[in-house]
């Protein structure tokens, strides 16, 4: 992958704060997956998957991001949406699949909403 295509994970209370960049599309994907899987099992709580930095996102990249959803999950960590883009957001809504991962409008927003739901 090239330099525009990143994934740099932060530290910030009980969670953390992974910053997603570049375009999530069926190229990038593998890069993604790899990356996002590295953080998930490294983690020791609650992750909030930051996707400001994201322009596009396809169906490949949303393969990824319930892949990780669902690897947290069985290991009792909750992962979380935050600064969705707006193409990403219709294909939530369009799939349902916005009423299985959770979506905040800031990081901040993400990190009070799984401090007030104690995660899950």
């Amino acid at each position: 992958m090239t330099a525009e295509h990143a994934v740099q994970a932060n530290t910030s209370g009980t969670c953390l704060i992974v910053q997603v960049s570049g375009e999530m599309d069926y190229q990038s994907v593998p890069f993604f997956r790899e990356r996002l899987l590295d953080e998930l099992t490294r983690s020791q709580g609650d992750v909030v998957l930051d996707l400001s930095a994201v322009p596009f996102c396809d169906s490949a990249g949303l393969n990824v991001l319930l892949r990780i959803w669902r690897k947290a999950t069985e290991a009792g960590s909750v992962v979380v949406l935050a600064c969705v883009p707006a193409n990403l957001q219709r294909m939530l809504s369009m799939t349902g699949m916005d009423s299985v991962l959770r979506v905040y409008a800031t990081v901040a927003d993400a990190e009070g909403g799984l401090a007030v739901s104690g995660g899950a």
